[in-house]
């Protein structure tokens, strides 16, 4: 399969790239250094270099992410909604406007976002953080519309907030209840492939439960 994902530098990224390089995919790992996902027209570019080269793309796993709050809501900023807005929201965009038309050359294409638990559960402090990922969401729920008569589907994997062996290296003493190990994760992405298409397009799957 020939996977693209994007942010993949960072540890959740780099979890996600090992997998499918173990298990001997294809892997395109992009990053900020690599292409400037706030420009439309670069993502155009890379997914005419990815048509170019492999006719198709049979993951698009979307990383790119960030958090921003406040101690109150009166106190939210909202330069932290023009951040927000910018790596949630704007960069998902023009990804999945890129790709969808690579995704439906696919037999078994997935198009994947990781969301989160506030999106459905707001905090008074992280309203910015919150409204952008709810906006992620039903984007990537438009992307599974366009996508319900072919052979990909659009599935929001939800976390509470993710860990690392690093994380936990540095907090030896810290539970991290209810978040998911970034390899959980990958293995999550992986086993979208092993379901039908039309069970997971369109769905919000929690991996905190």
């Amino acid at each position: 399969m020939i996977i693209l994902v994007t942010g993949a530098a960072g540890p959740t990224g780099q979890a996600i790239t090992g997998y499918f390089q173990r298990n001997g995919h294809t892997v395109i790992g992009v990053d900020k250094d690599d292409v400037d996902l706030l420009d439309r027209a670069a993502v155009q570019d890379l997914a005419a270099r990815i048509e170019g080269e492999h006719g198709r793309v049979d993951g698009v796993v979307h990383l790119v992410g960030g958090w921003r709050g406040s101690k109150t809501f009166a106190d939210t900023a909202l330069d932290d909604w023009t951040v927000l807005h910018d790596l949630l929201v704007r960069t998902l965009q023009h990804v999945s406007l890129a790709f969808e038309p690579l995704l439906r050359k696919s037999d078994n294409g997935r198009f994947v976002i990781v969301s989160a638990k506030a999106a459905q559960q707001p905090t008074a402090g992280g309203a910015c953080y919150a409204a952008a990922k709810a906006a992620s969401e039903a984007w990537t729920l438009s992307l599974a519309d366009a996508l319900k008569d072919t052979g990909s589907a659009a599935t929001i994997l939800v976390v509470k907030a993710l860990v690392n062996d690093a994380m936990k290296a540095a907090k030896p003493e810290a539970a991290f209840a209810g978040y998911t190990h970034v390899d959980a994760l990958a293995e999550a992405v992986a086993g979208l492939y092993e379901r039908p298409a039309h069970e997971i397009n369109g769905t919000r799957l929690d991996l905190t439960q």
